[in-house]
């Protein structure tokens, strides 16, 4: 034990800190007794700043006693709670905005477009079953002539040659009437000084095409789709010798396809395809040049009697004569389109294009309000006396005997798109319905076949993705 001195007395060393204190007041000498007394006398402030030490200490100790009993079993609570919630009000609480926890949303339900199939089509055998109808081109006669170059004395001295022409909206009225005249159908030339109006094709090119007494054609402009050679199996060599497999290309297109290895021979083929290119498009619009191929078969191909038309995102699959006689010869039809494979009413088409922005929405607004003023009323499936199974229709296949009335729809079909917009869908119903109510007596046998068999007759692909170029 150390003593030192203090006021004439001996006490005991201090020891420093609490245990210190504590082991001095528990001496049992008198002296001892004294020493603890004397030893036990602390700053003023220490009392004080003990039991805040010793009440914290206390209140930490309990804190983490609880947490350590109960917090996790909170925790595992509250999340038993969360996954008991109902779906509604958990998609609910995933959208409300949180500061501390990040919620990821559970994936967009995938919007899939509906599965459309191909149905059976009861195509003959073979082509040596199928007979040439005699009589078959005994429908409605009488004679079609085009003009040729614009006489409207309103634009005789316009400075811009129209492709389609100036057809006034008298002359449109007049030419619905189904009789002898003269009427617009595209190629009209130009004014005398004027350069062509388009769709210029090759001397040797044109002498092929009149040759031609059944023509399928297909078109690609802009460089917009792949080329697509008809399965050259599945087709007769009767076909092969007897039918014009016609593909028409710009330059653009021409090069792009020998730079993919479709090269043509000598004669201008790639497959069963004969290449045929065609300078000066009419139209800016793709779309619209496009049209020129689709609706006037009968003017590219004067000797024709029957022509089949396929969009170029189709391969086509089946023997051409086989098509002909399923859907003309064997209904007696002198026209055959399919129905779109979604819609039939022109009013969900228009919505649709605008939707979609396929068109300038004013022009659409247009060319409707005009069809609706001029008689144009909602497909009604549930009305017997609909003329068509839809008003709205697929129109990337379409088979054609070359007859006056079926030559006088195309040409007034080609006029709508060449007025108004090339969203042909539009004007398909209005053309159909206004030329058969202005001639009662003089039926128009069209035949509107189902989208599925349309897919049975050829493989269906997307178009060519066509990069956009980059901003300026």
């Amino acid at each position: 034990m150390v003593l030192h001195k203090y006021n004439g007395e001996w006490l005991q060393e201090r020891r420093s800190g609490i245990i210190g204190a504590i082991l001095s007041s528990v001496a049992r000498t008198e002296q001892g007794f004294r020493v603890a007394r004397r030893g036990r006398r602390f700053p003023r402030s220490f009392k004080p700043r003990f039991f805040r030490w010793l009440l914290a200490l206390l209140v930490a100790a309990s804190f983490l006693f609880y947490f350590a009993a109960f917090g996790l079993k909170l925790l595992s609570n509250g999340h038993e709670e969360e996954n008991n919630l109902p779906l509604s009000q958990e998609e609910v609480r995933r959208k409300l905005p949180s500061n501390d926890v990040t919620v990821t949303p559970p994936p967009p339900k995938s919007k899939r477009r509906k599965q459309h199939f191909p149905c059976e089509v009861g195509l003959a055998a073979e082509v040596d079953y199928i007979i040439d109808p005699k009589v078959y081109l005994n429908f409605t006669q009488f004679s079609l002539d085009y003009v040729e170059r614009e006489k409207n004395p309103l634009h005789e001295n316009s400075l811009e040659s129209r492709f389609g022409g100036y057809q006034t909206f008298k002359e449109r009225e007049g030419s619905f009437v189904a009789r002898n005249q003269t009427i617009h159908c595209g190629f009209v030339k130009g004014l005398p000084r004027s350069s062509s109006t388009g769709f210029d094709l090759s001397e040797n090119d044109k002498a092929y095409m009149n040759t031609c007494q059944i023509a399928v054609s297909s078109c690609i402009f802009g460089s917009s789709d792949f080329l697509r050679r008809p399965t050259s199996r599945l087709i007769s060599e009767f076909s092969k010798k007897n039918v014009c497999f016609v593909m028409f290309v710009d330059e653009q297109t021409l090069s792009k396809l020998s730079s993919e290895g479709h090269n043509p021979d000598e004669k201008g083929y790639v497959g069963l395809w004969k290449i045929v290119v065609v300078r000066n498009l009419p139209y800016l619009d793709m779309r619209k040049t496009g049209k020129v191929p689709k609706f006037l078969s009968h003017r590219l191909f004067p000797s024709a009697k029957y022509s089949v038309w396929i969009d170029s995102k189709m391969r086509l699959n089946t023997d051409p004569m086989l098509i002909i006689e399923f859907f003309l010869w064997r209904v007696r039809a002198e026209y055959a389109i399919s129905n779109h494979y979604d819609r039939h009413c022109v009013w969900e088409e228009v919505q649709q294009n605008k939707r979609l922005n396929k068109y300038n929405h004013t022009a659409i607004d247009e060319q409707f309000l005009l069809y609706q003023s001029d008689g144009l009323t909602k497909f009604d499936p549930s009305d017997p006396n609909t003329p068509l199974p839809s008003y709205v229709p697929e129109g990337s296949f379409i088979i054609r005997a070359h007859t006056p009335m079926s030559n006088l729809f195309s040409c007034l079909w080609f006029n709508e798109v060449d007025r108004f917009t090339s969203r042909d869908q539009l004007s398909f119903g209005y053309t159909y319905l206004k030329l058969r109510r202005m001639n009662p007596d003089r039926p128009f046998h069209l035949n509107m076949f189902k989208d599925c068999e349309r897919r049975a007759l050829a493989k269906l692909f997307r178009h060519r993705t066509v990069p956009s170029p980059p901003p300026p």
